[in-house]
């Protein structure tokens, strides 16, 4: 049964990798026109902004759950660097990762927060996220051993 579960399992693990960092690179383009968009565009631009971070969200849910029965079924060691550090980086950054892109989105919905600003907050948010991401993709990938 093992035998069979685990590469299914390693699929959607790293499906739910692909969706939780890839849909952010539309963002990037999408921040340019943020500045300049009128009010009726602003509203879908943000749209789509809320809708790749929930998708991202959702997908790093699926991305928890299919790595921990990995490491389960796997046997690995919970202690083995390449396990321990992704998980250290994503525990330190998960109030980050919360309230990165929402509390910004909304403020330029209602008006609160200039534009330029706003723009500015979510470039370094996707920036930081997509740095978290990649470094625990890293490390996943390599596996390198420290200790």
């Amino acid at each position: 049964m093992i035998g069979y579960l685990y590469p299914w399992l390693l699929f959607f693990h790293v499906f739910s990798v692909i969706l939780s960092i890839g849909p952010y690179f539309i963002l990037f383009p999408l921040l340019r026109r943020l500045q300049e968009a009128s009010h009726e565009e602003l509203e879908h631009h943000l749209f789509v902004f809320r809708y790749v971070v929930w998708i991202s969200k959702h997908a790093g849910h699926l991305l928890v759950v299919t790595g921990v029965l990995l490491w389960w079924l796997g046997g690995y060691r919970w202690n083995t660097s390449w396990i321990l550090i992704p998980i250290f980086i994503l525990l330190s950054a998960l109030f980050f990762l919360a309230r990165a892109f929402s509390p910004t989105i909304k403020a330029i919905q209602e008006g609160k927060i200039d534009r330029r600003e706003a723009v500015g907050k979510l470039r370094f948010s996707l920036y930081a996220y997509l740095v978290i991401l990649l470094a625990s993709l890293w490390f996943m990938i390599a596996k390198p051993t420290y200790w």
